[in-house]
């Protein structure tokens, strides 16, 4: 097989979007800390329910930074059912290589509840415990990581001793709930060992163990841990690079028309993040990269609909208005 650029590792998902109507969102008076409320112990109705196969962050990142023209293959378990075969027939539909994705029996394969509401959404999330297993793999220049069952830290010390051995092949990380649940002493070599690593505040929060609203001390904080290339993403209000001790913001790709849904915009703005930094980009263009792919993923249902073409992204910049542009804060 061609040399893979990226090598996405992380569990598939079917995403069942439900679109809800009678609802509404509590939050604190400072706007934080928000709970989605329904009636308990009613029949509630639904306005529309919309499925995503090989959705989850790996597939979603490779099948992005395939429509952007990179060599990407997936690392993932499937079980042996309809779903699976189903999220298999899109991956290849994309151009994503399937070689190293395992169907295993009489297991499930990961199904997801997106509770959509206004342009938001709640994740009823459930990760089936397969048995993970790396590849060999010869040639790749990319390793992306993300969301794993909870039975994953062996599988996951195992492609760090891959990256140990092969010294050319680079790390991306990307933690999932189950990964921050580990925690960072559990997954200290997957830190330790990655090049550029994407989180949005709140998680990185968690990742720290503290409550902090200084963006500099967070990706300090990550970056302490091992990274090299810090992404930190902060929903309507852009992105933050911290790099060669400078913190650099992004806002928004602005557009005329307002966020429709917001799943996948971190998994947009890291694989798009990914394929220009492949590509020859610096960090702070690449983050560039990022912001649009994402400005385009929540214009459309879902984590997939919207990803961009590499030609229709440098559209995109080459048109941008003239805020999209890089602030440095430190």
């Amino acid at each position: 097989m061609k040399k893979v650029d990226l090598l996405t590792v992380g569990d598939i998902v079917v995403d069942a979007f439900i679109k809800l109507q009678d609802a509404h969102i509590h939050c604190n008076i400072d706007k934080e800390g928000c709970e989605l409320c329904m009636n308990f112990g009613g029949k509630i109705p639904y306005e529309s329910l919309h499925i995503i196969n090989a959705a989850g962050n790996s597939s979603n990142v490779a099948i992005s930074t395939s429509r952007l023209g990179i060599n990407t293959a997936l690392v993932a378990n499937i079980g042996d059912d309809n779903y699976g075969k189903d999220c298999l027939l899109c991956l290849k539909k994309e151009g994503v290589k399937t070689k190293y994705i395992t169907k295993e029996k009489n297991k499930l394969t990961n199904y997801h509840y997106v509770l959509w509401y206004d342009i938001d959404r709640t994740i009823l999330v459930k990760h089936t415990e397969f048995n993970y297993k790396f590849p060999k793999i010869k040639n790749v220049s990319w390793i992306y990581l993300s969301s794993l069952a909870d039975n994953s830290l062996p599988y996951q010390l195992e492609i760090i001793e891959y990256i140990k051995k092969h010294p050319n092949t680079k790390l991306a990380f990307q933690p999932g709930t189950f990964q921050i649940k580990l925690g960072t002493e559990k997954l200290k070599d997957v830190y330790t060992n990655t090049e550029v690593f994407f989180s949005n505040l709140e998680e990185a929060e968690r990742i720290l163990g503290i409550e902090e609203k200084d963006i500099l001390k967070l990706a300090q904080g990550i970056n302490a841990l091992g990274p090299k290339i810090v992404v930190l993403t902060d929903a309507h209000n852009g992105a933050y690079l911290y790099f060669n001790n400078e913190l650099w913001h992004y806002n928004i790709y602005k557009t005329s028309n307002p966020p429709f849904e917001c799943t996948g915009a971190g998994d947009a703005l890291s694989s798009a993040f990914m394929v220009a930094l492949i590509l020859g980009k610096t960090p702070l263009e690449s983050l560039s990269w990022g912001m649009v792919n994402s400005m385009s993923v929540i214009q459309k249902i879902g984590s997939q609909d919207g990803l961009l073409s590499r030609e229709k992204l440098e559209e995109y910049l080459k048109n941008a208005p003239v805020d999209f542009k890089a602030t440095k804060i430190n």
